[in-house]
């Protein structure tokens, strides 16, 4: 499979595309222990945007890993998990804020420390968005790759330190045209006292739809319900 684009991104990096249909996206933690927050729109209707809650009780999962799918708040497919080496992957716990990353790690403003300074992801989210006229509204639920969250019977959240190892890769193939947003800022329930975004390579793929038998597709019934409604939309836009 043609590689496209590769990049490596690094002390908190931020990185936005438009990637079309069938495309896919590798993500490869390159030290052990990253985060990828990310958070994925139709790129012609941008009004339609992944959705956390549908992804999570359509599928009846509290966490994502191949082959499951991304669904989006209007009924239709975003994404689906083609290739994991992880098998673990944080949906519920959101995105660091300014006032959470100064609490944990102190202060470190560019002024002094330049590329170096704490950034965190909410700023990192709002800056990519804004390039694509976005903002504040359209913030959702984002997704968390690499970051293992589990609950108790109390429903309380711990972050599993040690999740991944350098090397440890996650791919998506995309089923809509699709704005990808994403920053490597550590995720808001990581314990370690260091600031330390890890270093991740994305690579950008070429690749083709899914057959009708595609384990994405099949795994839930759901899943090909949504990827039907896909089919529609592209058939009557296009």
């Amino acid at each position: 499979m043609k590689t496209l684009l590769e990049r490596t991104l690094e002390g908190a990096g931020m990185w936005s595309a438009v990637l079309s249909r069938g495309k896919r996206l590798r993500l490869t933690d390159l030290e052990g222990g990253a985060n990828v927050g990310m958070l994925l729109y139709n790129a012609l209707e941008r009004q339609e945007r992944y959705n956390m809650p549908d992804t999570l009780k359509g599928q009846h999962i509290f966490y994502l890993r191949a082959p499951y799918c991304l669904h989006s708040d209007m009924g239709r497919l975003i994404a689906s998990i083609v290739d994991d080496r992880v098998g673990w992957h944080d949906t519920v716990c959101g995105h660091s804020d300014a006032a959470l990353v100064e609490s944990k790690y102190g202060e470190c403003r560019y002024q002094e420390a330049r590329n170096d300074w704490y950034r965190n992801a909410r700023e990192a989210f709002l800056i990519e968005l804004s390039k694509w006229g976005l903002g504040k509204k359209d913030l959702v639920p984002n997704l968390n790759w690499f970051s293992k969250v589990v609950s108790d019977d109390a429903g309380r959240l711990t972050f599993v330190p040690g999740h991944t190892q350098a090397g440890d890769s996650v791919e998506l193939r995309f089923e809509l045209d699709t704005l990808v947003v994403l920053n490597t800022c550590q995720h808001p329930l990581d314990p370690d006292p260091e600031y330390h975004p890890r270093k991740v390579k994305l690579e950008v793929l070429e690749g083709e739809t899914p057959a009708l038998d595609d384990a994405s597709l099949q795994i839930r019934p759901e899943n090909l319900r949504a990827w039907e409604n896909n089919e529609t939309y592209h058939t009557l836009r296009f």
